[in-house]
């Protein structure tokens, strides 16, 4: 099976490299094939590409990089507001604790007392969760398991934040201030749930959310209880992915926009990483059998496609179809309680 251009990328596939707000740009990892040579002898079929190991390059891999125009001035003002908070509090996703961590957000907050939240836990290992919270813990981070949207795990936030400004808080009564306020940067990638964790907090909604990146644009300070006040900052990515792993982990996750991306190519190399994982709900979800599981990524796309009814005309499998229902899926939770990375 050809892998089908997604028909969203086609305007997208001849844009130039470079310009322009977004300087979005993918990269496939294959090597572009050199024109066959004339030849009276019949040229020989490809041979179909070999599965790859956990961890391992695959023909289907993407070099994702996204770095909009207005996240280099959120990173300068994030340099600048630093000097004005007490504490930062850290949202990352528990399913791609890695990946979803910015390196520059550690070079920006040194020095500063930390609260690392792994939210989305619901949809994440819990087991590798726990294991995260023991790894975060001996690296001198206060970590907390919340889920932003339904409240879990939240209500422990101000205390833990109380526990952590206690010196802080001692050392401005000792200088006369009765109820000195505390002020906590929030700070995360996009579409990791900054905004409705603030809307936890605060108990109402102040900061504007939603289940995309790029909502918010501008630093916005919130009284969220009695002595502390947070800055809500917009999601900060880096200019590079260095990894590969690292932009499709978050091209997973819904933390980059799905138009900087091919689809089809993204959800192959899902599939690739889901199999060796076995989770029970995605097995079940598509009555995967043991030697469907050991097929290729493409030919397993064609398979979930076939089973779901996506059809095209002449019956092959709507393969881009199925790609985006398998990746709505897994950003949904129904293919399982999956974590992609282990400390």
């Amino acid at each position: 099976m050809s892998v089908k251009n997604n028909k969203k990328n086609k305007s997208y596939r001849s844009a130039p490299k470079s310009g322009g707000r977004s300087g979005a740009r993918i990269k496939q990892s294959a090597k572009p094939q050199k024109p066959a040579e004339k030849s009276p002898k019949p040229v020989k079929k490809a041979a179909k590409p070999k599965k790859p190991q956990s961890g391992e390059a695959s023909e289907y891999s993407q070099i994702i990089q996204w770095y909009p125009g207005h996240m280099t001035k959120t990173r300068r003002r994030m340099e600048k507001d630093i000097k004005l908070v007490d504490a930062v509090a850290e949202i990352i996703d528990a399913r791609i604790p890695i990946s979803s961590r910015n390196p520059d957000i550690a070079r920006l907050t040194d020095g500063k007392p930390r609260i690392v939240l792994l939210n989305k836990c619901d949809m994440a290992d819990p087991r590798a969760t726990d294991r995260w919270v023991t790894y975060l813990t001996k690296e001198n981070v206060r970590a907390i398991p919340v889920d932003c949207k339904s409240g879990r795990g939240v209500n422990r936030f101000v205390p833990v934040l109380t526990e952590l400004l206690a010196p802080r808080i001692e050392s401005y009564k000792a200088k006369g201030m009765a109820n000195p306020s505390m002020r906590v940067m929030i700070v995360g990638i996009p579409n990791v749930g900054k905004s409705t964790f603030i809307n936890r907090v605060a108990g109402k909604t102040k900061a504007v959310s939603a289940d995309r990146p790029g909502v918010t644009r501008g630093n916005q300070w919130f009284t969220v209880s009695k002595g502390f006040e947070m800055l809500d900052t917009p999601g900060v990515l880096w200019p590079k992915f260095d990894d590969r792993t690292v932009g499709e982990h978050l091209a997973f996750t819904g933390a980059i926009k799905s138009d900087v991306m091919d689809t089809e190519l993204l959800a192959i190399r899902l599939l690739e990483l889901l199999c060796p994982l076995r989770p029970a709900e995605f097995i079940e979800r598509y009555k995967l059998t043991d030697d469907e599981l050991s097929l290729p990524g493409h030919e397993l796309l064609s398979v979930i496609a076939r089973r779901r009814g996506m059809l095209i005309s002449g019956g092959e499998p709507d393969t881009e179809r199925a790609a985006y229902a398998l990746l709505d899926e897994f950003r949904d939770a129904k293919l399982g309680k999956i974590t992609l990375e282990n400390p």
